[in-house]
């Protein structure tokens, strides 16, 4: 039986043993997807923590309960950090970071490292799917180059896809089996056994025709979403220059059937995708000396979004007299997007960090996440407190920065002394709110 034919076989009776790598948003949630569907899985990752966490069944994500982690343990999951054990496995996916450095160029060195830490322990007939976000041409260069240099042979005696991940954290209408599924692959081969995996887990599989494509794909989904939020903040500070209701704008807007998607503003974008993903775009299209000039605009507008929350809350106070060394504020919200605990990218650190420049003393409050690391002397990690709706009387201003359910949202209306709204999350009108 060909090594295809093999991997295809344990493919169809589940018998084929998973190694997911990187044990974040992306990585738990499909570990626990194959485990439902009866397959045996190792985790991978290099964060100690994690690993104890997993092996005890106790959660460290805030969209993903305890009991799936414990479930999950008494399917006989469990994590390592011994890359050893890759010799085992029949299919090995990677969900790794892929963030950008501090000149906003891509980071791919997790995916360089963990290819590297594998390499050793390869062997023929195991199939490697890539499910990191990444520029156009990635997995071949980054791995398909070095198992060609090993000796493999793709697509006779070695598999390789890619399949981009599609993970939204604390979205519960979708989860990971029934969100649709691109996935590539870098010979026919290749492909024909990349979906054979994933529709045994995936209610529907899409095949493309390249890597590079699939790529490309997943690239356009986030830069869409990127430079449509960048349009509609950018029309949020029109429309507050015209002292109009955005929210209203867009509610209005929104009735017509065709041609139009409703986007919300925000206070800057945040998470490991949206504020990142158009960095990679640019940064490959510069290869062809190629411009992005609306993804660049959309880019300089998000970006600038927490300043110009900032100088409307300064503002806010300023007109009615506060000042600015003896004032209180709450910011309601650390994470980056609502129901969750990541606070990577989260718009809220740099209001929070422009805010404390200021010589304000704020406090914040966030469920989901206890400690922040500020990076900013002299305060480098601040905690988070509680909330107290019956404290909200002392603090000269509420700031909503992150529109968790969990907030009572009615009692921080009548007990807040001014609101600053900048999640639309109060409609009409009140003294008491300063929407922005």
């Amino acid at each position: 039986m060909s090594l295809l034919m093999n991997l295809m076989k344990k493919i169809e009776l589940k018998n084929a043993y998973i190694g997911v790598f990187g044990l974040g948003y992306v990585g738990i949630p499909l570990s626990f997807t194959f485990l439902k569907r009866g397959y045996g899985v190792i985790g991978f990752d290099v964060n100690p923590e994690r690993i104890m966490k997993i092996n005890e069944g106790v959660s460290y994500l805030s969209n993903i309960e305890n009991e799936k982690f414990l479930d999950a343990k008494n399917k006989n999951f469990f994590a390592t950090c011994d890359f050893e054990l890759t010799h085992s496995l029949d299919v090995l996916i990677l969900c790794v970071p892929t963030p950008i450095d501090k000149n906003k160029n891509p980071d791919t060195s997790y995916i360089v490292e963990v290819v590297n830490t594998i390499l050793p322990y390869l062997k023929a007939g195991q199939l490697i799917v890539l499910e990191s976000t990444s520029y156009p041409g990635t997995t071949e260069e980054l791995i398909q180059t070095k198992l060609e240099m090993k000796g493999f042979k793709i697509g006779e005696d070695f598999f390789l896809c890619y399949s981009p991940e599609r993970e939204d954290p604390g979205n519960l209408q979708f989860s990971t089996s029934t969100i649709p599924k691109l996935c590539s692959g870098v010979t026919l081969n290749c492909l024909e056994v990349g979906v054979a995996l994933y529709e045994t887990v995936i209610e529907k599989v899409i095949t493309v025709s390249s890597p590079k494509t699939a790529e490309m794909a997943k690239l356009l989904e986030n830069v869409y979403r990127s430079v449509n939020i960048g349009l509609v903040n950018e029309m949020k500070i029109l429309a507050d220059f015209m002292d109009i209701d955005i929210h209203e704008v867009i509610k209005a807007a929104a009735t017509k059937p065709f041609g139009f998607v409703a986007f919300k503003p925000g206070p800057g974008l945040g998470g490991h995708c949206i504020p990142v993903d158009p960095f990679y775009l640019i940064w490959k299209s510069k290869e062809f000396d190629c411009t992005s000039r609306i993804v660049d605009a959309a880019c300089d507008v998000n970006d600038r979004m927490p300043t110009w929350i900032v100088n409307k809350i300064i503002h806010s106070l300023n007109i009615r007299g506060e000042v600015l060394n003896d004032t209180k504020i709450l910011l309601l919200g650390m994470a980056y997007k609502k129901n969750v605990s990541d606070v990577r990218e989260s718009p809220s650190l740099k209001i929070l960090t422009l805010l404390m420049k200021y010589g304000l003393c704020i406090d914040y409050c966030d469920p989901y996440v206890d400690e922040v690391d500020l990076s900013i002397h002299p305060y480098t990690r601040l905690k988070g407190i509680s909330l107290d709706y019956q404290c909200l009387v002392n603090y000269s201003a509420v700031v909503i920065v992150c529109d968790h359910d969990i907030f009572d949202y009615e009692l921080i209306l009548e007990r807040a002394k001014l609101i600053i709204d900048t999640r639309g999350v109060y409609s009409g009108s009140n003294l008491k709110i300063v929407s922005i």
